[in-house]
């Protein structure tokens, strides 16, 4: 029973062994084996062997494309406006030793040094600026980080803005700035617009005046060349003119009468001589 004992732990033993002297590394990753405590040796993907009690894998990192999210963070631009901005980055571990090694903790690192580069690339721009430049940024920053995480084995796939917004307050303020601008823009039409009203109705109250006068002109040759007509019509003879001047002086007490600020119509008792003493005054 005893040497039946030392076989089966001799086996089980040899079994452990075996299996820890044997790594099978999945495709995508890659394995960083320490020999007793330094490093030795990275595993590759597929079927791999290590010294068993003496190697061990330290750290399991992939090999695939990773995704870092950039926190938001307040970043104050050149004209001194506080905006919102936050971005993502895509990284590769191309020496899993120095990503190891070469930095404590390499996702955080990035996101700060993203952070730090984009507080510092955003304070060299104007508001306007930042907004509009978001290519422009993310190629500042691309450029400002890659040879950093280069000494740590990792490439800088990519980097892009996802956010790049004012802070509630500057949104308030240029909320109410371009209100104050529309405002100002609706005063300016309407006093444009009064402003050719009146230069219309004058030029119409100018042009009716001018053919007014131009009328009253008209009327008074017409009643110049009336009165040469009728005083060569009728010679001496003063019944004809009273004729005209008791039509005329007929007409005018009919419009005086239809007036409504006419209230008594006084009428001379004798016309003819009424009519006849206007014309002597003339």
């Amino acid at each position: 029973m005893d040497g039946l004992a030392v076989v089966v732990a001799l086996a089980i033993l040899v079994v452990v062994t075996l299996a820890k002297g044997v790594r099978t590394v999945p495709q995508g990753y890659k394995h960083i084996v320490q020999r007793l405590g330094k490093y030795h040796v990275t595993l590759n993907p597929g079927l791999n062997f290590i010294i068993p009690y003496i190697d061990a894998v330290a750290y399991k990192l992939t090999t695939k494309d990773i995704v870092l999210d950039i926190p938001s963070q307040e970043v104050i631009t050149e004209d001194n406006a506080v905006i919102i901005a936050n971005a993502v980055a895509y990284i590769n571990i191309v020496s899993p030793e120095k990503a190891v090694y070469g930095v404590e903790n390499y996702t955080f690192a990035i996101q700060n040094l993203v952070q730090t580069a984009l507080r510092s690339i955003v304070g060299e721009m104007a508001l306007d600026s930042a907004l509009s430049s978001r290519d422009q940024i993310k190629a500042k920053l691309k450029a400002a980080i890659s040879d950093d995480i280069a000494d740590w084995g990792i490439t800088l796939k990519t980097v892009e803005i996802q956010d790049i917004n004012p802070s509630m307050t500057m949104q308030q303020a240029m909320e109410e700035q371009a209100a104050a601008e529309r405002q100002r823009r609706a005063a300016v039409t309407k006093a444009e617009g009064e402003k050719q009203a009146a230069i219309l109705e004058a030029d119409g109250r100018l042009e009716a005046s001018r053919r007014d006068a131009q009328a009253q002109v008209v009327l008074a040759k017409a009643s110049g060349a009336a009165i040469t007509l009728v005083s060569e019509a009728v010679g001496d003879q003063d019944l004809p003119v009273l004729y005209l001047l008791g039509e005329k002086y007929a007409d005018a007490l009919v419009k005086l009468s239809t007036s409504n600020n006419a209230k008594t119509v006084v009428l001379p008792a004798d016309l003819p001589q009424a009519l006849r003493g206007i014309l002597n005054k003339v």
